[in-house]
C-alpha cells in the first residue's frame, strides 16, 4: 500500500500537535504547581543561540499550516505570534488542528509534483511537493516538537518519551 500526500502530512501532524499539546500541558501545570511564572518556562531555551519555547510552538505550527496550504495550492493563513500564555499557546496548536482537519485528501493528493516556492531572507526555496514534504515540512515539525519537549525536560518537567509519541491510536 502507498502513502499519499494527505496521510504522510496531515494525521501526522496532528497527531504530533496534539501530543505538543499534552506536553504544554504538563509544563504549564508543573510551573503552576511550583509557583513559577509561566513566562520563565515560555522564554526558556536549550542554549542562548536558540530560540524560547514560544517560538518552537509557532514554529511547528506554521510549518505544518503552511504545508497543507502550499500542497493543496493555496495561501497559508498567517498567526499574529503574540501568545504570551500556556493557554494562548495551546488555542493555537487547536486552531491548526482545527485548520489540518479541514482538509480533504483529493486537495493535497496528488501534489508531488506541485513547485513550491519559499521567500527567505536568505533567498528564495524551490521544492517540488514531495521534497517539501519528506524534507522540509515533516522535519521542521519534529525538530521544533522536540525542541519543546527536551526545554521541558531541561527545566525538569516530568516528561517521558510517551508524552511525545502519545498513545497507539
Amino acid at each position: 500500500m502507498n502513502m499519499s500526500m494527505y496521510e504522510a502530512l496531515v494525521p501526522s501532524a496532528i497527531r504530533a500537535l496534539r501530543n505538543l499539546t499534552h506536553v504544554l500541558e504538563k509544563i504549564a501545570a508543573h510551573a503552576a504547581e511550583r509557583s513559577i511564572d509561566q513566562s520563565v518556562f515560555l522564554n526558556s531555551r536549550l542554549y542562548p543561540d536558540m530560540l524560547p519555547l514560544m517560538a518552537q510552538i509557532q514554529i511547528a505550527t506554521d510549518m505544518v499550516k503552511g504545508g497543507a496550504a502550499r500542497l493543496a495550492g493555496r495561501e497559508p493563513p498567517r498567526y499574529e505570534d503574540n501568545e504570551t500564555s500556556f493557554e494562548e499557546l495551546i488555542a493555537r496548536i487547536g486552531k491548526t488542528v482545527a485548520y489540518l482537519e479541514s482538509f480533504a485528501p483529493a486537495q493535497i493528493d496528488g501534489s508531488e509534483e506541485r513547485d513550491i516556492v519559499l521567500k527567505m531572507r536568505r533567498g528564495d526555496l524551490h521544492f517540488k511537493g514531495i521534497e517539501y514534504l519528506r524534507s522540509f515540512v515533516l522535519p521542521n515539525l519534529y525538530f521544533h516538537a522536540t525542541t519543546a519537549y527536551a526545554i521541558g525536560r531541561h527545566n525538569g518537567v516530568a516528561l517521558g518519551k510517551m508524552d511525545f509519541l502519545g498513545k497507539s491510536d
